[in-house]
């Protein structure tokens, strides 16, 4: 009896990405955290900070800032 999704297309794609060469050990990168809000200078939604390096509470208990969200953004790579 077959082992089902085992030997379907997961697998078939793992050989395809052997072929490539590509990278099988390489983790997902989740990206960093981005701090999105408004202030009274620019009352649209925009980026503010990386989370841990702005937070996103005080500027909120503040009045600096408000509609806070904190998303995920991928960093460009440095070269």
């Amino acid at each position: 009896m077959g082992k089902g999704y085992a030997e379907g297309s997961a697998v078939e794609e793992r050989l395809a990405a052997m072929e490539r060469g590509d990278d099988l050990h390489a983790q997902l990168d989740a990206g960093r955290a981005a701090v999105y809000g408004a202030t009274e200078a620019e009352p649209e939604s925009h980026f503010i900070g990386w989370l841990g390096e702005v937070d996103p509470d005080a500027l909120f208990a503040a009045g600096e800032a408000w509609g806070i969200q904190i998303v995920r953004r991928k960093v460009a790579a440095e070269r």
